[in-house]
């Protein structure tokens, strides 16, 4: 594809302030046809309001897509089997929505014959590393644009003034400073910036929007079973729900019990540090739960070496290179891994907490016959003098020699 001015953009659109004032950019700046795409991750939005406001705006190429089948399925889950969290805490909520929105914008590319494509994330944070690897990835000559390393409409009353002269309607909450950006999906809801970006400060209880206070939370424990299949959830309390339905049902547990809130100092691909307030209450649960089903169906080694690789893989995740043969290569392990993390995990929630209370599986390695305390007749106590012996032999020589 050319790399001269675009003659067709397809957008990332949300129909926001923001997106639709780089959609009229996009059109006075290039004088290029714009195609607007916007992907239902189960953030919650109106969605049928970005169309009017595409429609409204001139736009005839509008694709408003329901992607949270695909999301859970195929990005949320193959991340939850490698256990994957960034710099131990972070469950990657707003990274692995990334490459999802990126693989359709090419598509529909392709599909309408656009010759580049276009995303609204700042100069100053990973979101544009990650839609534009991902880009790359799929389409090696795909022209993208990125307005906010471009334009001058730096702060907020330049964008409404640019609105504003394009007859682009503002709504009376955009007018003024937000007192934070917030992001959401299916799997979580990040808010950072303006009133939390001092890490010394506690953030409000009006910022967490997807969870109940943990104080709040209601007075008796839940008991919750979760069922897998090859490393996947596939059940909750013996009824099988497709990703997405299994998803939400845990984050509606999640928010009564609240559980899920995180406050983290990270460290951003492009250097700097940022602070971001977190919730993920379906996946803190899933987690939990994808752990203890491991620790009974998977061999000591095999388990191990996952938690080495893990941080690798959760850190090219943050970093946006899904669409990279080390990832793929890290998956296939992984999934290697998962063929018999079959089996139930029983689990109790209670004020902000997930407890592990039970496990069972039919492909389980754990043999009571080995580890009672009672009497047994296969395993020989003698043999553990050897065993011990051998692997004290180097740390002897150590000490004879002397340090």
């Amino acid at each position: 594809m050319s790399q001269s001015a675009p003659k067709k953009v397809v957008l990332a659109y949300s129909g926001g302030l923001d997106t639709s004032v780089i959609l009229k950019w996009l059109e006075s700046t290039y004088g290029c046809e714009v195609v607007t795409f916007t992907a239902d991750l189960g953030q919650g939005a109106e969605l049928e309001d970005a169309r009017r406001k595409a429609e409204m705006m001139g736009i005839k190429d509008i694709f408003i897509e329901d992607l949270r089948e695909d999301f859970v399925r195929d990005y949320v889950f193959p991340m939850m089997r490698a256990n994957a969290v960034y710099e131990g805490l972070y469950l990657l909520g707003t990274s692995i929505a990334r490459p999802l929105i990126a693989k359709r914008q090419i598509e529909i590319a392709r599909e309408t014959g656009a010759d580049a494509v276009c995303h609204g994330a700042t100069g100053k944070g990973n979101d544009q590393v990650r839609f534009e690897l991902a880009y790359y990835a799929l389409e090696p000559d795909i022209k993208v644009i990125a307005p906010w390393r471009e334009w001058d409409l730096n702060s907020r009353t330049k964008l409404i003034e640019f609105a504003e002269k394009h007859q682009i309607p503002v709504p009376k909450d955009k007018r003024g400073e937000a007192p934070f950006s917030v992001d959401a999906n299916l799997l979580h809801t990040s808010s950072e910036g303006n009133a939390l970006e001092d890490p010394a400060i506690e953030a409000e209880e009006f910022v967490y929007s997807r969870t109940g206070s943990p104080e709040d939370a209601p007075d008796q424990p839940h008991y919750v079973e979760i069922g897998f299949e090859r490393g996947d959830a596939v059940s909750v309390d013996g009824k099988a729900l497709s990703p997405a339905t299994l998803l939400e049902t845990l984050n509606e547990l999640g928010r009564v019990h609240g559980i899920g809130r995180l406050d983290l100092v990270e460290n951003r691909f492009v250097g700097m540090k940022s602070r971001g307030i977190y919730e993920t209450p379906g996946g803190t649960i899933l987690l939990a739960a994808h752990r203890g089903i491991e620790q009974i169906t998977l061999d000591r080694g095999a388990a191990h070496l996952k938690d080495e690789l893990m941080p690798r893989y959760a850190e090219l995740i943050y970093n946006g290179l899904w669409f990279s043969p080390e990832r793929e290569m890290l998956q296939a392990a992984i999934d290697l891994s998962q063929q018999h993390v079959d089996g139930t995990v029983r689990l109790k929630l209670y004020k902000g907490g997930v407890h592990i209370v039970g496990r069972s599986s039919p492909k389980s390695l754990y043999s009571l016959e080995h580890v009672t305390f009672e009497e047994d007749a296969v395993y020989d106590q003698r043999d553990a003098e050897g065993f011990i012996k051998l692997n004290a032999l180097r740390l002897r020589l150590l000490a004879r020699r002397g340090t």
